[in-house]
């Protein structure tokens, strides 16, 4: 059974990773078209994909910052965006439904750690729901608490990953 490959996004993986957004989140959280292609075009090195025999499973994408506040809604479609920033922050992190909980979230998300490490990252920044706390949690996140961000009507919580 051939294992799944991580890699870079490039302009190809587009409408797939559309598919992934638009089926993991709610229509008023769910990133627009023009924001993954966004995210893909200029910051190929913090958008990776999970793929096997051809097809995308699954993605992770982020920006890079030095501030230390995620709120901003603008930040997600990557206005404020410095690739030199001390902090990598995560925007999502989707599988399509059919292959969740078989790890490929997990693989993306160790191999973006890897990355970000490796790229001289201070920092892993996110915002999750409570649910998700407890996954997080799983790779040395620490949870900030309640953040003021209210994107989609949803509470959020601030997640760090000290590197």
């Amino acid at each position: 059974m051939p294992e799944i490959i991580i890699r870079n996004a490039c302009a190809k993986d587009l409408d797939a990773c559309i598919e992934i957004e638009t089926n993991s989140f709610p229509p008023d959280e769910a990133a627009s078209d023009e924001s993954i292609r966004t995210r893909i075009t200029t910051y190929p090195q913090g958008f990776l994909v999970a793929e096997k025999n051809g097809c995308i499973l699954g993605q992770i994408n982020s920006g890079a910052t030095s501030k230390n506040d995620i709120t901003d809604e603008a930040f997600k479609k990557l206005v404020g965006h410095d690739p030199a920033g001390t902090s990598m922050v995560i925007f999502s992190l989707s599988v399509l439904p059919r292959f969740r909980h078989q790890g490929v979230a997990a693989a993306l998300m160790d191999r973006f750690i890897i990355k970000a490490r490796d790229m001289g990252k201070q920092n892993v920044l996110l915002l999750c729901k409570e649910k998700l706390i407890p996954f997080y949690r799983r790779f040395g996140f620490e949870d900030g608490g309640l953040s003021a961000s209210t994107h989609g009507g949803a509470a959020w919580h601030e997640m760090r990953l000290g590197l």
